[in-house]
């Protein structure tokens, strides 16, 4: 059991009047803060409580294409500057993103 079903029955328990925890507790025993477990006890009421994200499934908003991929990959083939340089040069993408591509298409050199 996960701690928000967790947090969810006890709430329900509460508002059945089989429990004397209060909601301080509840969020306690759980970990929650106490205003989430406010906010799930109105969920609980209105039947909309959710124990699955919302984004779950969905491709990221800001993923990049493999056409970019492969013209990032072919530009950095056809320089010969360092990496930092390479990403102030495209200046389109983070230098973690940039360098993440490379490191996975291996042409990045490790040094140790």
């Amino acid at each position: 059991m996960t701690k928000k079903e967790e947090a969810v029955k006890l709430i329900k328990e509460k508002l059945n009047k089989k429990t004397f925890l209060t909601y301080k507790e509840i969020a306690a025993i759980t970990g929650y803060h106490p205003k989430y477990i406010l906010k799930l006890k109105k969920e609980v009421i209105n039947g909309t409580v959710s124990f699955v994200h919302g984004n779950k499934n969905r491709v990221p908003s800001n993923i990049m294409s493999e056409e970019e991929r492969k013209k990032i990959i072919n530009l950095y083939k056809k320089s010969n500057v360092s990496i930092r340089k390479f990403c102030k040069f495209y200046n389109r993408r983070s230098y973690s993103c940039i360098y993440n591509l490379l490191k996975e298409e291996g042409l990045l050199k490790t040094t140790k």
